[in-house]
């Protein structure tokens, strides 16, 4: 690549600085701030990539690392162990098993390589004493709870090693529930048998439930059965873009009065119509998969996948999405729900903000403390926002664990 065009892509890429009013600034940073939905630890098992260092879209399309989260003063949350939905077939099944296990192991390898910046949590209060010490807090989630399929007491050894939150099911239904997404339409009429256990697993160990990517009769079943109140870790409004992977305003209702929280995801095809051609999906699944599948195994190969991400860009315009598009959607929510059942779960690493306009990567976070502000909120309120909501119904659930 010339030199010239490398560095035009590189300024394209790289967001600026969040500038934000000197109040909204001072706030953000004397808050506790957490996501409940960090899809990062994909990029950890990737050769050269260290999470201390800071990196860029522009480099690997990575948009969350420590000197990222300082500088967007993020003081953690919940990181995931993802797995790809796949076959039921016992082989398959066990493949799921291995991946989320290895995963889970690549987690913990990489946060005892770096105890001075980051560190497991276990419980809510364990979050304000990481930050205190200037720390990055790392709670552990499973998307896809195909990797527990062959036996759900797996969900016991996982809960052993510090996983804190479930998602059922992504985007294809699985052994446990029907998913928002699926296009071959409902199986299980919304959670199997077996999902119906897992939950009941779950609340025993002391796991938050969380119902992102769930259809609607998923989440109006597991509503019901759960003993503590569910969570919804990243996802929008219905009503403000119909898309069925967001949540209409009867249900956003119903996870407020049980004592639930919806985190509001940042990504762009959950926020507006980004009018996407088979030809540009394409183009932006072959450039990344690497990152998915573990082939970008070098810092050259992150370089080409980013620069092929952002021609196919160029070669299929659509209209982007906006940091106003999210606002939307979260001050949408926070009028139906209520402010104290809402927080952040932006999608970083999943593609959450990643073709956004304003809403790149996790130095961004500041401005929704400064629109909030502008908004009239009080400090409690954002407070409650930026993860006193979330912790709060962690607590429950650690209590119902102690009970």
């Amino acid at each position: 690549m010339k030199p010239a065009l490398a560095l035009t892509l590189l300024l394209a890429a790289a967001p600026a600085a969040a500038e934000v009013t000197p109040a909204a600034r001072a706030l953000h940073e004397r808050l506790l701030t957490l996501d409940s939905h960090l899809d990062t630890p994909v990029y950890f098992s990737l050769p050269g990539w260290n999470p201390v260092e800071r990196h860029s879209l522009a480099t690997d399309l990575s948009q969350v690392d420590v000197p990222r989260m300082r500088e967007g003063g993020l003081d953690g949350g919940f990181f995931v162990i993802y797995t790809d939905p796949g076959e039921r077939t016992p082989q398959a099944q066990r493949a799921a098993r291995d991946h989320a296990l290895a995963r889970l192991i690549t987690i913990r390898e990489t946060l005892a390589a770096h105890p001075e910046a980051m560190e497991l949590a276990l419980r809510a209060d364990d979050a304000a004493r990481i930050a205190a010490q200037g720390r990055r807090f790392v709670f552990l989630s499973m998307e896809n709870a195909s990797p527990l399929a062959l036996d759900s007491a797996l969900l016991d050894f996982h809960y052993a090693q510090g996983l804190r939150m479930l998602g059922l099911v992504h985007v294809e239904n699985n052994e446990f529930a029907d998913s928002s997404t699926d296009k071959a339409g409902p199986e299980w009429n919304g959670l199997s048998p077996a999902g119906r256990e897992l939950i009941a697993r779950a609340n025993r160990l002391g796991i938050l439930i969380d119902l992102s990517h769930a259809s609607d009769a998923s989440f109006d079943q597991a509503l019901e059965l759960s003993r503590t109140p569910i969570v919804l870790s990243h996802t929008s409004a219905k009503a403000v873009f119909d898309h069925p992977r967001n949540l209409d305003d009867g249900r956003i209702r119903k996870l407020a009065e049980k004592g639930g929280v919806i985190q509001i995801n940042a990504y762009p095809g959950y926020l507006a119509d980004e009018h996407k051609s088979p030809e540009r999906q394409a183009a932006i699944d072959a450039a990344t998969n690497p990152f998915w599948d573990g082939s970008a195994d070098s810092a050259e190969k992150r370089q080409a996948l980013a620069n092929a991400y952002f021609q196919a860009q160029r070669d299929f315009p659509v209209p982007r999405t906006s940091f106003d598009d999210f606002m939307r959607h979260l001050l949408h929510i926070i009028e139906i729900a209520g402010p104290e059942h809402v927080g952040l779960g932006a999608d970083f690493d999943g593609a959450g903000g990643l073709t956004s306009v304003g809403f790149e990567d996790v130095t961004v976070l500041p401005r929704i403390t400064e629109r909030l502000l502008a908004e009239g909120f009080t400090e409690e309120q954002i407070a409650g926002f930026w993860g006193g909501n979330l912790l709060l119904v962690m607590r429950q659930v650690e209590a119902a664990r102690e009970r």
